[in-house]
């Protein structure tokens, strides 16, 4: 990806498989104007890691690579989590979506529920670009009947968390997105594990890799800056298997 910087700029980036994904090798470069930047690496969570850089004005090109060579553990399952995403955020409104979700699931839980929530999801919306915007949630979403995959994410995140579900969200990297870009979906806490949910269906989830968990888009962007606006001129994803994956949406996955 590629910047312009006018006024000196801290950034954070989550654009790294996330900490236990077994990766072979990877490379991360970061320049301003050709000349490389130093960066520093954060743990924000167990899982989530983070790359801190600042800028001068000018254009800051950002170059990543890696190679994952098989999956995983599964994501361990915290006394916090039935907690902490089970509260509504900034884009998962789940509060004031309380009386609409049980109004429309009624009698269902775990599995079942989990399943009902995700094909209802992937019915209700369209997938467009343009209906998208960079402050809407789940409510916004659910009026405009459209988004791109955080808006999926945040409506299904907002509908389980209201029906006593735990989920999160998190930023992958999906083999066989299309389009192809960085990919956000949800993980719900069924049966004492976190299993995948993507109502978009647009890549098979066995060839996910996590990159950033969290609550919301808040968490799990892929870059974020403080002291002053920057403009992203350009950006290339690129995610690739080395066998072809499919998918069966009835199915419970873990991410790897």
């Amino acid at each position: 990806m590629t910047l312009t910087v006018e006024h000196p700029t801290a950034f954070v980036l989550s654009n790294v498989p996330a900490r236990g994904v077994p990766v072979e090798r990877e490379s991360l470069v970061v320049s301003l104007d050709g000349r490389e930047l130093p960066v520093r690496e954060l743990d924000e969570d167990g899982l989530t890691r983070l790359h801190l850089f600042d800028a001068d004005p000018g254009t800051v090109t950002i170059d990543y690579s890696a190679v994952v060579l098989g999956r995983a553990a599964p994501a361990a399952v915290h006394p916090l989590d039935a907690v902490v995403f089970l509260r509504p955020s900034r884009y998962v409104q789940s509060d004031t979506l309380t009386p609409f979700a049980r109004a429309t699931f009624p009698g269902l839980a775990g599995t079942a529920l989990v399943r009902a929530v995700s094909s209802w999801v992937h019915d209700r919306l369209h997938y467009a670009v343009e209906a998208t915007t960079p402050t809407g949630g789940a409510l916004e979403t659910l009026e405009a009947g459209a988004g791109v995959c955080r808006d999926y994410a945040h409506l299904t995140a907002a509908l389980l968390r209201a029906l006593d579900v735990p989920a999160r969200l998190v930023s992958v990297y999906a083999p066989q997105l299309d389009p192809m870009d960085f990919h956000a979906v949800v993980e719900a806490l069924v049966d004492g594990r976190w299993v995948v949910v993507d109502a978009t269906r647009l890549a098979p989830r066995s060839g996910m890799v996590r990159m950033a968990t969290g609550r919301d888009a808040t968490d799990t962007a892929w870059l974020t800056n403080t002291l002053a606006d920057i403009e992203l001129r350009t950006l290339r994803v690129e995610a690739t298997a080395d066998v072809v994956l499919h998918d069966d949406p009835d199915e419970l996955v873990a991410l790897s």
